[in-house]
C-alpha cells in the first residue's frame, strides 16, 4: 500500500473543508464545461471500473467525467473480474492498480470497498455499496448548494428507507454540520452505528421520526429514493404496503414550505415513492441531480488521480 494514498470508501474519509472543496471544485468545473473550456486534467490517466452492481447513471456519469478530464475508462461487470471467480480481493487490487491509476467499484458488501483500498496502491472510490453511497450524496448537496446556497443553513429531510442513501446524507450532516430529519418506517432504520458516530459530531439535529408529515414541516429539502433497493425485489410487495404512507405526494408537499424542493437520485419508480405530479413539477431538481453526478465524479476524479 502506497503511503498517504486516499480513497472514498465513505464520507468519514474525508474533512468538512475537502468535503466542501469536492462540491466547490464539481460547480467550478460545471461552469468551465458550459463556457467549452476543455478539460485535459486527467490526460494519459486510466480508470478501472468495476460494477457488481448493474448502472445506467453511475456507470455513464463516471465514464463521461473520466472522458471529460481527458483520461481512459476500462468497465468491468461483476462477471468479467476475479471478484465472480473468487481470486482474493487483496490479489486483484495489488494487480489492478499495476495497470490503472484509480478503480471504481460499485458492489453489495462495504468490506469489498475497504479490502480493495487496504491494498490498492492507487485510489480506490466507492461508487455503492449497501452500506454507503458517497459519490451521490455529495452531487445532491452540491445541487442543493446550486439551488439554496449555504448548505449549513439547509435542513434536509429524507423520507423512506434507511438505506445506503440515507446513511451518506447522515455522515454528510455530522461532518459538514446542516440539519436532517429521516422519516423511516419502524423496522427500516439507518444503520445505528452511523447515526450514533454523526450525531456525536454534529452541530445540528440528525433525527429520526416515523412521521413523514413531522419531517417535512420546515424541510428546504426533501429527498427520497426507491423502496426496495438492487437485490431486495422479494420485498417489494411487502415493502409497497409499508412504505405507502411515505410517498411523496402533492398532500405531504402541501405540509412543506413552499420553496422546498424535491431530491430524488432516480431511477424513480413513478406512484410508488413519488408521484408523477411532483417528479415532473418545477419543485422537484431530480434531472439537475442526476446532470451533477457527472461533475462531482470529476472533482473526485481530478482530486484524488492527481492528489
Amino acid at each position: 500500500m502506497s503511503f498517504m494514498q486516499r480513497h472514498l470508501q465513505s464520507l468519514d474519509d474525508f474533512t468538512k473543508d475537502e468535503l466542501v472543496g469536492f462540491i466547490d471544485r464539481a460547480i467550478l468545473l460545471k461552469k468551465e464545461s458550459a463556457a467549452g473550456v476543455s478539460h485535459q486534467q486527467l490526460a494519459g490517466k486510466i480508470v478501472g471500473l468495476i460494477f457488481e452492481k448493474p448502472s445506467t447513471r453511475t456507470r455513464v456519469s463516471f465514464e463521461s467525467a473520466m472522458y471529460g478530464l481527458g483520461g481512459q475508462v476500462i468497465f468491468l461487470s461483476g462477471r468479467d473480474t476475479q471478484l465472480a471467480r473468487s481470486e482474493p480481493l487483496k490479489d486483484m487490487a495489488r494487480v489492478m492498480a499495476r495497470y490503472v491509476d484509480g478503480i471504481v467499484v460499485r458492489t453489495y458488501g462495504q468490506e469489498v470497498v475497504a479490502e480493495l483500498a487496504e491494498y490498492s496502491a492507487v485510489p480506490v472510490i466507492n461508487a455503492l455499496t449497501d452500506l454507503h453511497h458517497p459519490c451521490q450524496i455529495l452531487s445532491d448537496i452540491m445541487t442543493v448548494v446550486e439551488k439554496k446556497d449555504a448548505i449549513e443553513d439547509v435542513k434536509v429531510a429524507w423520507i423512506g428507507d434507511g438505506n445506503n442513501m440515507a446513511n451518506s446524507w447522515i455522515q454528510a450532516a455530522g461532518r459538514i454540520g446542516f440539519e436532517l430529519i429521516l422519516a423511516c418506517p419502524e423496522n427500516y432504520d439507518p444503520d445505528p452505528a452511523i447515526l450514533a458516530s454523526a450525531q456525536k459530531e454534529a452541530v445540528k439535529p440528525i433525527v429520526v421520526t416515523r412521521s413523514p408529515q413531522e419531517a417535512v414541516a420546515e424541510a428546504d429539502v426533501i429527498n427520497t429514493d426507491v423502496w426496495a433497493s438492487m437485490g431486495q425485489e422479494d420485498e417489494q410487495q411487502e415493502r409497497l404496503a409499508i412504505f405507502k404512507p411515505l410517498q411523496i405526494n402533492a398532500e405531504l408537499m402541501a405540509m412543506a414550505p413552499a420553496d422546498a424542493i424535491v431530491l430524488h437520485c432516480l431511477p424513480a419508480h413513478r406512484e410508488e415513492e413519488i408521484t408523477e405530479e411532483i417528479l415532473e413539477s418545477e419543485r422537484c431538481v431530480a434531472f439537475d441531480q442526476a446532470e451533477n453526478k457527472m461533475h462531482m465524479h470529476k472533482a473526485i476524479l481530478e482530486q484524488l488521480l492527481k492528489g
